[in-house]
């Protein structure tokens, strides 16, 4: 479906970007990957999603709180792959704490690495899609895009952020046959939401397992968490012809958190 299109992911060396990734390589999609970690798992990772689906994968370490490391990304796919159809945004990183005591050091960080990298993404490759005649950009949001919860100010101003951005976006490229959407995962079981247990539970003095099912699950109607392969599958429905006319909007996969 996706066969021969190339693909930049933000955050992909590990959880839902990784699943990005698979996904797409999946489809036949070249992929750059990017993101912080080990450098042999990062180019075990790379080889084996060219080995196994025959693709083109390239790997870039850019810091997506420096805007001209993101530029330098985007310039390096279009050169390498000759051109960029899908970009997907997922770098993100969270912390837990109450908004008097939130460190000015983790909001700053948050807010550039959750919501200004797409910014900055976005800005980049938007002309070269318009060249292309073609493009997908999915942004990952979250639940928190849409409702709120305590000890999250960063992290929920990032995703708000996101929404508007994936709107904005979407109005200003409808006539350039690109569209903009945002994914709203509710709690997905990644290495992000698995570090978030132990510092949810010390800030609201529970237990690590009445977190996971008295805050995490707590507004899941589903009482599931949602699987990194289920994100995966929607965003490569959101890349497909079939989902040409869908732009705009915000794909809630939350287990019917947000209906409530």
């Amino acid at each position: 479906m996706l066969k021969g299109k190339n693909a930049v992911i933000t955050g992909s060396t590990s959880g839902i970007g990784e699943g990005y990734a698979r996904a797409l390589a999946a489809e036949g999609c070249n992929v750059m990957i990017n993101g912080f970690g080990d450098k042999s798992e990062i180019e075990t990772l790379r080889s084996a999603l060219e080995s196994e689906h025959g693709i083109k994968c390239l790997y870039h370490g850019a810091d997506m709180t420096k805007p001209d490391q993101i530029t330098d990304m985007i310039a390096t796919a279009n050169k390498e792959f000759g051109g960029i159809d899908i970009l997907i945004n997922n770098a993100g990183i969270q912390h837990v704490a109450p908004i008097e005591e939130f460190p000015v050091d983790k909001w700053d960080a948050i807010i550039a690495i959750n919501m200004s990298s797409a910014f900055h993404t976005i800005r980049n490759v938007i002309p070269i899609m318009k060249k292309g005649g073609w493009g997908r950009i999915v942004n990952t949001a979250s639940a928190h895009a849409l409702v709120a919860s305590p000890n999250k100010s960063a992290y929920v101003t990032a995703k708000h952020g996101i929404a508007g951005l994936t709107k904005t976006a979407a109005l200003e490229v409808a006539r350039d046959n690109i569209t903009v959407n945002a994914i709203c995962p509710g709690y997905v079981w990644t290495p992000l939401v698995e570090k978030q247990i132990p510092d949810t539970a010390k800030t609201r003095g529970m237990s690590e397992q009445e977190v996971i099912d008295d805050v995490m699950l707590a507004s899941a109607a589903t009482k599931k968490f949602t699987t990194i392969e289920q994100v995966a599958a929607l965003a490569v429905f959101l890349c497909s012809d079939a989902a040409e006319n869908i732009t705009g909007s915000l794909q809630s996969i939350d287990g019917g958190w947000t209906a409530q």
